[in-house]
């Protein structure tokens, strides 16, 4: 159930509210499923479909949100890391790991459908993320984050080898 590829790219596409209201019976199955009650649904340029659910618990796996789930099966179907174009429906407002993931596959767009609100509400309270980013120092107490002096060289060692390298990918 994790891609689902259009058989028809030039038939009428759903709407936004139809892409997020399989978004959110995604998620609510995936609960039946010992999953999180998240789902998510990346639209490619071209119309393909891909799917993605959480299943932080169930993969022990703290990444595997909905919206990164799908981004990465729309990025493995369609052999690319860059998804520009694409359209990503989520069934509740994307946390900020979720949302540099989209930043980074270029998604042009996103929709949801619960917000940070109702996620707290239901006992999901990300405020804390959100806070990391958006507030000051003293939010960042949380997971203090700094770079350790090194020299030069040594610092920007991977840089350089990335920079010499004919054959890298840029990204």
């Amino acid at each position: 159930m994790n891609t689902i590829a259009s058989a028809d790219a030039t038939a009428s596409q759903p709407t936004p509210a139809e892409y997020l209201a399989r978004a959110v019976a995604l998620a609510t199955d995936n609960v039946r499923n010992e999953g999180g009650p998240f789902g998510a649904i990346v639209v490619s340029a071209d119309g393909q479909v891909f799917e993605g659910v959480n299943r932080v618990t169930a993969n022990l796996d703290p990444s595997a949100h909905a919206e990164v789930t799908a981004i990465r099966n729309a990025c493995q179907g369609l052999g690319t890391f860059d998804l520009t174009g694409a359209v990503l429906y989520t069934s509740c407002e994307p946390c900020p790991m979720c949302l540099a993931t989209s930043l980074w596959a270029r998604i042009e767009r996103v929709y949801f459908a619960a917000d940070r609100n109702d996620a707290q509400d239901a006992g999901f309270d990300d405020a804390v993320f959100y806070r990391y980013f958006e507030g000051d120092a003293s939010d960042r107490e949380v997971m203090p984050v700094a770079q350790e002096p090194l020299p030069a060289d040594e610092r920007v060692a991977p840089f350089t080898e990335w920079n010499q390298t004919s054959t890298r990918i840029d990204y």
